[in-house]
């Protein structure tokens, strides 16, 4: 299939391109496109106007002020992946772009065009969420910050609202006590992901202090894993098998049944993969359960 006839207009500022969005209501923004082509190529979505916003300098920062990382929205897949910035500040962000698609798609495609888009089985949120980072949003009205948490609202739904942009992102940087772990699994390398987990801990003696897991894939939208976060305090290594991190785990996530793939196979994935990460986090490499 094509896109259907839409307009197309690449502005020359922000401003311009937020006089732009506020003016048209049927009118969607356009980053590297890796997500919304397909989008508009299958007519699943068919607004009036592309605003292809790909250019814009003012959202390719890249910096590290202080303890904060500061992203700009057109940060691409690729620079993440490459980047040893943020290999040195935030590792879980490399360690999730390299599960991205493929070089081609990790090229083009954007951290605020990921964010936007909210695919449940993207990496990204759900890295973003777990890091708690913050997400700067702008539109004529001015700017205003959201923490990632509450950013997502549903299946493919956030808290943008019309004639609004992300424009960057902002992230803690990850401190000497702080354990990173990154796990998911699809059925080729590159594919949308069935389940994946990330998690950041704070370590105290080989001991989790305090964690927060977030799930993809097999959740409509990434959140706090609350219970998984509650199950898993005060652990040490090496893990015991035990029902309660299984029981938190269905808990938090309730996959539905997908074409394929039934939720219940989902949920126990999510658990073998939940194990893998607290490999990750007590420093052992991840093995099958």
């Amino acid at each position: 299939m094509k896109a259907s006839n839409i307009g197309y207009t690449r502005p020359r500022s922000l401003t311009q391109a937020f006089e732009i969005l506020a003016e048209n209501d049927a009118a969607v923004p356009l980053a590297g496109g890796q997500s919304l082509m397909v989008a508009l190529n299958m007519r699943l979505s068919a607004p009036q106007l592309v605003v292809d916003i790909g250019e814009l300098e003012e959202l390719s920062q890249f910096s590290c002020v202080g303890d904060t990382v500061v992203l700009g929205a057109l940060t691409r897949h690729r620079q993440i992946l490459e980047s040893e910035l943020l290999r040195e500040k935030v590792p879980l962000l490399p360690k999730a772009a390299a599960h991205i698609a493929h070089a081609g798609i990790r090229n083009r495609g954007t951290l605020g065009g990921s964010l936007a888009y909210a695919d449940p089985s993207a990496e990204l949120p759900a890295c973003a969420v777990a890091l708690g980072a913050t997400i700067v949003i702008g539109s004529l009205q001015g700017t205003r910050e959201i923490k990632a948490e509450t950013f997502f609202k549903g299946l493919f739904e956030t808290d943008l609202q019309a004639g609004e942009l992300i424009l960057g992102v902002k992230i803690p940087v990850i401190v000497a006590s702080t354990s990173i772990a990154f796990a998911e699994l699809a059925r080729r390398q590159g594919d949308f992901a069935i389940a994946g987990v990330t998690a950041v801990a704070t370590m105290a003696q080989a001991q989790i202090k305090s964690a927060q897991f977030v799930y993809f894939g097999c959740t409509d939208f990434p959140r706090p894993a609350n219970r998984v976060a509650a199950a898993v305090m005060g652990l040490k290594s090496p893990l015991a098998a035990g029902a309660e991190l299984d029981t938190a785990v269905g808990q938090d996530i309730n996959p539905s049944d997908t074409a394929g793939m039934r939720g219940d196979t989902k949920r126990h994935l999510a658990t073998v993969l939940t194990r893998r990460a607290l490999d990750q986090l007590f420093g052992s490499e991840a093995r099958d359960v």
